[in-house]
């Protein structure tokens, strides 16, 4: 317990899904240290205002957060809460993850009002996601699908299922059971069928280097399993050159004392991929990040990358 501090700023976004991720924050910082006054700073970032293009073409998931950063450098936050699936493989200079949180269920949901999953949809139907990384494995997987961008936030992309503007969406499961929308998932993808993104499914706090006090204060929310596993699976896409912008999925386990590290490149359209994995002590995350890494590049992702560079 820190007794100076007794007044915290949280700076997120103002969706949905973000606010109950900051207030998921609030309440075990308040459960922390009673009698701490928390406020919650909700921002608007240009990720969220940009809905007309996709992530890819206007700059990343990065969007999500420089705002925040922003709030937390000029001293109108204190930490900010992130889906860490949203944070860039690299922070800017200053900022520093001060933990992660125990993670949800990482795979990919399946949402459709007709069909149970992507294998029961006839030829032709649409499929939303925003993801470039599901868009090239459904791609692979069912080339008689049309898949086209979804963006908005999480009630945004489900009233457009609702509409009938798709067929089906492709979602993250976490978020649908953070909001108590389990019900609408109608299967889950299997990690084999379609690799998370690094980090999916787990909330990330950050903050500014400098403040000893807020990195001790938020050890106890930092949960050793799921933090070595997303450094891990952050490493992969920050030695393929951290661009939040390639069909890129690395997801870790952990079993017993043993890490196990897979992991994708693709092309958009799903029509070449190279996949790698390797296995390590808990301890040595960042290296096993690194040697799955080179492995991608010895087998073709250099190539890949190459093609979808602007």
């Amino acid at each position: 317990m820190i007794r100076d501090l007794k007044y915290l700023r949280i700076a997120t976004r103002r969706s949905r899904l973000a606010l109950w991720q900051a207030e998921h924050v609030k309440a075990r910082l308040e459960a922390q240290q009673p009698g701490l006054r928390i406020e919650l700073v909700a921002l608007s970032t240009r990720g969220d205002e940009l809905l007309d293009e996709s992530l890819a073409k206007v700059g990343g998931k990065g969007l999500f957060v420089k705002e925040l950063e922003a709030a937390m450098a000029e001293g109108r936050a204190d930490i900010a809460v992130h889906s860490m699936k949203d944070v860039p493989a690299e922070l800017p200079p200053g900022f520093v993850l001060a933990a992660v949180l125990a993670r949800e269920d990482p795979r990919d949901a399946f949402v459709s009002l007709t069909h149970e999953n992507l294998a029961a949809l006839p030829a032709g139907a649409v499929v939303g996601t925003s993801s470039l990384r599901r868009q090239a494995q459904i791609a692979a997987r069912h080339p008689q699908l049309e898949i086209r961008p979804l963006r908005g936030n999480l009630d945004t992309r489900i009233a457009k299922l609702d509409r009938g503007e798709y067929a089906a969406i492709v979602l993250a499961a976490a978020g649908l059971k953070r909001l108590g929308l389990a019900a609408r998932i109608r299967s889950a993808l299997s990690v084999e069928e379609s690799l998370p993104a690094a980090g999916q499914a787990a909330l990330g706090v950050e903050c500014l280097g400098e403040r000893a006090d807020l990195l001790e204060f938020l050890k106890p929310l930092d949960d050793a399993e799921s933090s070595a596993c997303v450094r891990a699976e952050r490493q992969v896409n920050l030695a393929l050159g951290g661009s939040c912008t390639i069909p890129l999925g690395a997801y870790a386990q952990i079993a017993g004392a043993k890490m196990r590290l897979r992991a994708l490149v693709a092309s958009p359209d799903g029509r070449h991929a190279v996949r790698a994995e390797g296995e390590s002590g808990i301890h040595a995350a960042e290296a096993l990040g690194m040697h799955v890494a080179a492995l991608l590049r010895e087998r073709g992702a250099g190539e890949i990358l190459a093609a979808l560079a602007p």
